[in-house]
């Protein structure tokens, strides 16, 4: 059985439907083993107010049981009228301490990950720390080709305008439109009913995700654990991705250190059939084995029935030698004539955005990116028809 080659799979650019990912805390932690350029970890919420020391605070206010889990704690005390004056405290020192973190000048996983994507993919986090946007403004001054970002419960990296919802940028940047400063997007703290709708940035972030997950080609989580107080979160999430008009041909990923039964268990509704994976490292997932071609490797491998060999991305290199090495992929991506598939008629078409809808659609043009400049990016979904199988995952 012939294999395909690495430059092969380079040359060929054949899907042009987006890969979403989904980044939870355990994608930051990931990206910083070693701590940020203080050598300070990310928390995660099991040990997130001992980590913030958050205990005198807490007390001087009256909280007299402590949880270990910041997100019991939040939703404790949230809507309480004793702890009014607490709240506000408490959000601008969580805010303070997530805006403090800066990566360290070697490349980290999370510029890794914003390289191994392409422009029409889509990385979707509920992290508040700054860390993607860094990876983001400093690869982006060599690479424009990288993935859209978004923020589905705030960031204290990004800001926006209030008065023009479709530009976005780093706080302290200006509104290309009114040349007025972006303010400060607001953080969407744990509580079990969240109001995604109450902040115009918030439902914008919302839309775009549901949008772009009805016509992805790929989707996965990155260390993101569903907490129970993202259980609405997560049901519009499955709601969009199980509309996709070609779910039974689609792929889902799963990168957690958790046993691999009791992610299953978490993401099974997410699954269709047997098309899915669980990895415990980003490096053993479609995005570290076949880095800008994840979507292309997916059709090969399930459509096409080859074998191909694999094209591993390259974690220990150095910036400069990193953006080399990217090179035969970017010519190939940016080709005038695209060397794409000749399938057979007896497989299914490579899936591609053809609607010329923009995401955001109703709501006004897409957003600039942190970065840009207030550059406008847009991003197309597509239609179809639809037929559906059952999602059911296959045992045994």
């Amino acid at each position: 059985m012939t294999i395909v080659l690495v430059s092969d799979q380079r040359e060929r650019v054949g899907i042009g439907r987006p890969h979403v990912v989904l980044l939870g805390a355990g994608a930051s932690l990931a990206a910083l083993p070693n701590g940020d350029k203080r050598g300070v970890k990310p928390p995660l919420m099991t040990n997130f107010i001992s980590t913030l020391g958050l205990e005198p605070l807490l007390r001087d206010h009256g909280v007299k049981h402590i949880p270990d889990n910041f997100e019991a704690l939040y939703s404790s005390l949230h809507g309480k009228p004793e702890y009014q004056s607490l709240l506000p405290e408490l959000e601008q020192r969580v805010y303070e301490y997530f805006a403090a973190f800066e990566l360290p000048d070697t490349p980290t996983l999370y510029d890794h990950l914003l390289l191994s994507l392409r422009e029409q993919d889509f990385i979707a986090t509920f992290n508040w720390d700054p860390l993607l946007v860094q990876a983001y403004i400093r690869n982006r001054k060599v690479l424009r080709e990288l993935p859209t970002m978004l923020f589905l419960h705030g960031s204290v990296a990004v800001g926006h305008c209030p008065d023009h919802l479709g530009k976005v940028g780093p706080v302290g940047f200006r509104c290309p439109e009114c040349r007025n400063g972006f303010v400060r997007t607001p953080l969407l703290f744990p509580v079990e009913k969240k109001e995604y709708s109450a902040s115009p940035f918030i439902a914008r972030e919302w839309e775009a995700v549901r949008l772009v997950l009805k016509d992805a080609y790929m989707f996965t989580v990155f260390g993101y654990s569903a907490p129970k107080s993202d259980v609405e979160a997560v049901a519009l999430l499955h709601g969009a991705w199980d509309s996709n008009s070609s779910r039974e041909f689609l792929e889902t990923e799963v990168i957690d250190v958790k046993p691999k039964e009791e992610v299953e268990a978490t993401w099974e509704p997410f699954f269709f059939s047997h098309h899915y994976s669980v990895h415990s490292s980003f490096y053993d997932s479609t995005l570290g084995t076949h880095p800008r071609r994840s979507g292309e490797a997916v059709f090969r491998r399930t459509m096409l029935c080859e074998w191909l060999e694999q094209d591993p991305f390259p974690k220990h290199l150095d910036f400069p030698a990193l953006y080399d090495w990217l090179q035969p992929f970017l010519a190939a991506e940016r080709a005038p004539n695209r060397k794409g598939f000749d399938a057979p008629e007896s497989v299914v078409t490579p899936p591609s955005s053809a609607s010329a809808e923009a995401v955001g659609g109703a709501s006004g043009p897409r957003r600039a990116a942190p970065g840009s400049g207030g550059r406008r990016i847009t991003r197309r979904h597509g239609e179809g028809g639809r037929t559906r199988g059952r999602s059911k995952r296959r045992r045994g």
